[in-house]
């Protein structure tokens, strides 16, 4: 039996790590956090972990041109417990965080995590891993699970 340290933990996944699965899976690093995703995603469902959209995801899945993708992905939004809308705070968060040397789509995804008050932000995009923002833990599926994670 897996348990997880504390309350119950909010995340935000963004569109590359939900992509993680349709990856080139011969890669190491893909298989695993593809692996590590899915298993992300089966708490989610189990409420061992509550999920935030936002609509920089909605923005990000209109223009993924592979209509399988975007309907299996487009499902975790039902899912989610809170889905952040565009506004005034989560655009100059962003203009803060890209102060960080982080691209504007992407910070704009982390103010939006950060406004729905998640614990952790997932992602496979070295880019975002590579940084430090102080208002939430930045991490890729696999160090997520390592970090929670504890065998009982």
């Amino acid at each position: 039996m897996k348990v997880y340290h504390g309350i119950k933990k909010r995340l935000y996944l963004d569109n590359c790590s939900f992509n993680r699965p349709y990856d080139d899976q011969s890669l190491l690093r893909n298989h695993l956090e593809a692996v590590a995703k899915m298993h992300i995603q089966a708490e989610i469902l189990r409420e061992h972990f509550e999920l935030a959209w936002s609509y920089m995801m909605d923005y990000e899945l209109f223009f993924n041109p592979f209509s399988e993708r975007k309907n299996q992905i487009s499902k975790w939004k039902n899912i989610a417990i809170v889905s952040v809308d565009e506004s005034e705070n989560i655009l100059a968060m962003a203009n803060e965080i890209t102060g960080l040397r982080i691209k504007q789509q992407d910070a704009l995804h982390l103010a939006c995590a950060i406004e729905a008050r998640c614990d952790y932000f997932i992602t496979t995009d070295n880019k975002i891993l590579n940084k430090r923002v102080n208002q939430i833990v930045v991490v890729d599926p696999l160090n997520f699970l390592r970090m929670t994670e504890v065998e009982q």
